[in-house]
């Protein structure tokens, strides 16, 4: 498993989508990071919850589905707490550091700490 730095330091060298859609992806999770992740934490080293506005979950949900089409190691759920919505990312164990790169990408996006 290869991270490509080139790519936002979270997407996979075997990742599925077409390189020339790459950036696109990401700039999709940037703008969705900058404008709707107010908070994040960690329940796991496999688990990254955002905390999120609640408008933003039609948009989170379509870009979860686009996700998990071309890195199916990647799951994404959707859950109403206390304090709002959450949008829960998983890995597998074998993936971690693929999360620990993504985690990193909402922080520096968002300004949010976990």
């Amino acid at each position: 498993m290869t991270i490509s730095p080139a790519q936002g330091d979270w997407v996979l060298d075997t990742c599925t989508l077409p390189t020339a859609e790459q950036p696109i992806r990401i700039a999709e999770f940037d703008r969705f990071f900058a404008e709707f992740v107010h908070g994040t934490d960690r329940p796991s080293a496999t688990k990254l919850n955002l905390h999120i506005a609640a408008d933003a979950e039609p948009a989170g949900r379509d870009l979860a589905a686009r996700e998990s089409n071309c890195c199916s190691f990647f799951s994404f759920t959707f859950d109403t707490t206390a304090t709002g919505l959450v949008m829960q990312v998983g890995v597998p164990a074998a993936y971690v550091e693929v999360l620990d790169a993504f985690a990193a990408r909402v922080t520096a996006v968002s300004g949010t700490r976990s």
